[in-house]
């Protein structure tokens, strides 16, 4: 035995010639690649909404808040305040002072309380007040088409929403020393640029990570940190009541989120994907699985929702040359309108957003009509919109996209409708009132629920564009808002009724996205939709 035992390791070429098989075995074909689309391999193996998905959701949405910062501080630093006589001439019963003999009154917090008190933006120069907010909502509509195509561009959705973000602090911090009225006009209209992109990208890096099933409720849930920041400016407005402390308090936020929570945020796996860099879109998607406590095997990877028919044609790429090979998929704005599909979409999203926004701004600013207490004023409209929001989000994932958007739109058209019929004086005041409250209540809910609706209507190759699109359109009809406003009596409500109720005949012609794949790309979505 012990011979034999040497004898073959003697010879290693006998002995591994008896080892050997007289038939070599067949080779092994590679395994093969299992290619999912983000909303399957996140359904699949990563998790929908899991602890991954919280983190970096609430983290993002905090973004909200700095948007209504910079939006809302208007109301406050462009206030008219109370005035108190000094000797004769001044009536107190008069509500304001344009009847007044010039020295016989004063303003109670000091010239420096707001702009209309340092620069005598009052009775016969009170409409630059309204030229101000005009023109920010101007800029905002601006920056929304321009950083809505950057980040589906170049920039990203991360790389954008640091941008306007450090504009919103450095533009927010230097209008806090505007030496006189025209400067702080430009100030205001660039912070607007950067402002009015700051929502949309951080929505879309929000939920682009959020699995399909849970997209819809987490979509709502960003516009309660909105309706947060409005609550927290009116105590920041309580605390530092001259506008320029205003400004500086307002815009620290701003900074605080560019050193502390945007470094540790991703980039949007899908944006990856879209742009060719797959090794990074894998990165993400391993890190969810592995923070949601879930198992991504190494034979599964990322895929285009177009790559689904070449597939199947011409069989599995190896991984490696995957990465290899892959390039970019741009689009724009162009290519939304070229497709008969997306340009009737965009029409329509563009159209309800105008319409949802004209009644939005409209009836809230109705706020700084009541002759109460103005902070008081801002925090129970902020908290007001909350249940619209909670309720929209419970049935967002019940109802449907679409009908939720008619039922919301002609819920608000109606008690607006109703506000025009009844009088405004003594008891129906409170019923005016109450009429006004209900359809805030109803279009808070709209305007929300589109944000999400749009999102679902394009491809991520044109998804940022076209919601930057109906952005704009927003911003427009928050323009032309305070000019409805002004027309008085009856006539406000009448207009926001019919913006409510023509708005909900334009959503009949969208399609139901509830429970449908976010796609890729423009051609993976003629082929979800069966367009030829």
């Amino acid at each position: 035995m012990n011979m034999g035992i040497s004898t073959s390791s003697s010879d290693p070429g006998n002995g591994e010639s008896l080892r050997s098989p007289l038939l070599s075995p067949p080779k092994q074909p590679p395994a093969e690649q299992e290619k999912l689309l983000v909303d399957d391999m996140l359904h699949k193996y990563c998790g929908e909404f899991g602890p991954w998905q919280l983190r970096h959701f609430v983290l993002t949405s905090l973004a909200w808040a700095l948007e209504a910062f910079h939006t809302m501080v208007m109301i406050f630093a462009d206030r008219e305040p109370e005035y108190s006589c000094l000797g004769q001439g001044c009536d107190p019963g008069e509500k304001t002072v344009c009847g007044l003999e010039p020295g016989s009154w004063a303003w109670t917090g000091g010239d420096g309380s707001s702009t209309v008190t340092q620069w005598g933006l009052f009775c016969e120069e009170k409409y630059k007040v309204g030229l101000v907010q005009a023109l920010f909502f101007f800029g905002c509509m601006i920056g929304a088409g321009v950083f809505g195509h950057l980040s589906d561009s170049r920039l990203g959705r991360k790389g954008s929403l640091t941008v306007v973000c450090m504009m919103n602090a450095v533009f927010g911090c230097l209008t806090a020393f505007s030496p006189n009225y025209s400067t702080y006009v430009v100030l205001r209209m660039l912070t607007g640029f950067s402002t009015g992109g700051v929502g949309l990208c951080a929505f879309v890096l929000a939920t682009e990570p959020v699995g399909p099933s849970k997209r819809g409720a987490a979509g709502m849930s960003t516009f309660y940190f909105f309706s947060t920041g409005i609550a927290l400016l009116s105590g920041i407005a309580y605390i530092f009541q001259t506008w320029r402390a205003l400004y500086i308090a307002s815009s620290i936020p701003s900074i605080l989120f560019l050193l502390i929570i945007l470094p540790f945020l991703p980039e949007s796996p899908r944006w990856y994907l879209v742009r060719g860099k797959l090794n990074e879109a894998m990165k993400i998607m391993r890190a969810i699985a592995k923070s949601n406590g879930r198992h991504l095997p190494d034979g599964v990877v990322l895929m285009l929702d177009d790559e689904q028919e070449n597939d199947a044609s011409n069989g599995k790429q190896n991984y490696k040359e995957e990465l290899a090979t892959k390039e970019a998929v741009t689009g724009s704005v162009i290519d939304v309108i070229k497709s008969p599909l997306t340009r009737i979409r965009l029409f329509l999203a563009v159209t309800i957003n105008f319409l949802c926004s004209v009644v939005y701004y409209g009836i809230s600013l109705n706020v700084v009509n009541l002759q109460t207490n103005l902070y008081l004023n801002v925090l129970v409209n902020a908290v007001a919109e909350m249940p619209a929001f909670t309720i929209t989000a419970v049935l967002l994932d019940k109802l449907g996209r679409k009908p939720m958007t008619i039922g919301t739109l002609w819920f608000s058209g109606f008690f607006c409708l109703l506000g025009s019929l009844v009088k405004n004086n003594g008891i129906w005041k409170i019923v005016r009132m109450i009429c006004g409250v209900m359809g805030i209540f109803g279009v808070a809910g709209t305007y929300n629920l589109l944000f999400i609706y749009t999102t679902e209507l394009f491809p991520t190759v044109v998804r940022n564009a076209a919601l930057g699109c109906a952005t704009q359109a927003a911003q427009l009809g928050a323009i032309l808002a305070p000019f409805v406003v002004v027309l008085g009596g009856w006539l406000p409500f009448a207009v926001f009724a019919a913006c409510g109720i023509i708005g909900g005949l334009f959503a009949f012609y969208l399609p139901e996205t509830l429970n449908k794949p976010l796609y890729d790309t423009m051609a993976g979505m003629k082929e979800g939709e069966g367009v030829v």
